[in-house]
């Protein structure tokens, strides 16, 4: 028995004898025979410092019917995961898996009085996860995960690691939540996910499955790292090949020092992740450059016209990931309309006012303001420009202030209505954009307005 960070653990390879067992009173019934344990992630982040917000439990010994008759809520017909009458925290009957079928799903699951907290443990996927706590605070560590927190690194328990894929996406996600405090992926759990795709199954993944692992991915702390575990085991190419071919597609070296397209990326991503924890806004960024991937190698390292082909792939990608409206409508406007975010002082005032009235701008101010960090993040997602002043990033906010607050009520009493209503608004909105445009000179950006 050892001490980490003040907390006890056990770490063997038996089956925990009673006394190690966590016994805690149920609020209904008499099932005080059942021992339950802290578990999981409350477990991984308390001894890591980390903050976390949810707690998981394992039930040793009990049974559904006894649950039920506690006053436990279950969750699904098939699955033994109840909820707490009091906290609706998850307690879940310690289980094992078997896999049965490819893919995620294909598993035959085996929960049972007999079922010991060790053979629940060794489930899991990585040994961080696999570690429990008893009621008097000790630890509980067949797998060893206490030393690889220690050792800052997330290695698989055992080769049932390769039974399910979302594993790769989930080992993908760690490393992105905790890239920060060094934590890599052991070589071993990065070759076996490398044989997993490989052997084809990530491509029994569905869609909603990837999209939920990405879309916490991009909450977490440094969210490029989820996209280097992804490439670098090869699932990235499997999952979402239109952003894995940017990587060695070249850039103007002139306005790119970083040349690569895909370096570049992720520099973005960086970049939007300094400016904003909206989820939406970092896939926005992510997604920003997609159509570089499909300009014909003849025309490198130009890409002309790959805003437009590259909003068009967003829209494929979300569909086929099932990624939701919100998060779609921002990507795509971000793909299309991001060099007119570079050219702003360089752009006519007509091609300003209809920029905004394709943003949707005056009815949707707060996705238009997302719009404008995504575009800010591929500014600055380039060596050596992170910190560049962007007046076009005030004056484009400036355009929609100056804009939005039209008198309708009064050109209607002057006579106006309909078509010549709407053209009237148009004229208005030119003439306050042409007025604006001459408090922010082109030489600001180092732009001219002759295009």
């Amino acid at each position: 028995m050892n001490i980490v960070n003040n907390y006890w653990y056990i770490s063997t390879s038996f089956y925990i004898p009673d006394f190690a067992m966590r016994t805690k009173p149920f609020p209904y019934g008499n099932i005080h025979t059942m021992k339950t344990y802290l578990v999981g992630g409350a477990v991984r982040d308390q001894l890591l410092g980390f903050p976390y917000h949810e707690k998981d439990w394992v039930v040793v010994g009990g049974t559904p019917e006894q649950m039920l008759t506690a006053g436990y809520q279950q969750v699904g017909k098939d699955f033994p995961v109840f909820l707490h009458p009091t906290t609706h925290e998850e307690y879940a009957l310690a289980r094992t898996e078997r896999k049965t079928a490819p893919g995620y799903h294909g598993f035959q699951i085996h929960a049972s009085p007999d079922i010991t907290l060790e053979q629940d443990l060794q489930r899991r996927d990585l040994t961080i996860n696999a570690i429990a706590e008893d009621k008097n605070g000790r630890i509980i560590d067949p797998c060893h995960g206490v030393d690889d927190i220690k050792n800052k690194c997330l290695r698989h328990i055992s080769p049932a690691f390769a039974e399910d894929p979302v594993r790769i996406l989930r080992v993908a996600r760690f490393a992105a939540r905790y890239a920060h405090l060094g934590f890599t992926v052991a070589d071993e759990t990065l070759q076996l996910m490398q044989k997993m795709v490989h052997q084809g199954e990530v491509d029994a993944l569905v869609a909603e499955r990837v999209w939920q692992e990405m879309r916490r991915a991009l909450g977490e702390k440094t969210p490029t790292v989820f996209i280097e575990v992804l490439r670098r085991c090869g699932a990235l190419a499997r999952i979402i090949p239109e952003l894995d071919c940017l990587f060695g597609v070249p850039q103007p070296v002139e306005h790119h020092p970083e040349v690569d397209a895909g370096i570049h990326t992720l520099l973005v991503l960086e970049q939007a992740c300094h400016l904003s924890e909206d989820t939406d806004v970092r896939l926005a960024a992510l997604f920003h450059d997609l159509g570089k991937g499909s300009t014909p190698k003849d025309q490198w390292p130009a890409h002309i016209n790959h805003e437009a082909r590259g909003a068009d792939i967003v829209l494929q990608v979300c569909q086929r990931l099932r990624i939701p409206h919100n998060y779609r409508d921002l990507a795509e406007r971000t793909a299309r309309f991001h060099l007119h975010f570079h050219r702003a002082l360089e752009l006519r005032a007509t091609t300003v006012v209809k920029t905004l009235q394709q943003l949707d701008a005056w009815r949707k101010p707060q996705r238009y303001e997302k719009f404008l960090l995504a575009a800010e993040a591929d500014a600055r997602g380039r060596p050596g420009y992170e910190n560049q002043k962007l007046p076009q990033r005030d004056f484009l906010r400036a355009a929609l202030n100056t804009t939005r607050d039209i008198d309708i009520q009064a050109l209607i009493q002057q006579g106006y209505e309909k078509l010549a209503l709407a053209h009237k608004i148009y004229d208005i909105r030119v003439s306050r954009i042409k007025t604006l445009q001459q408090q922010y000179t082109p030489e600001q950006a180092g732009v001219n307005r002759n295009s």
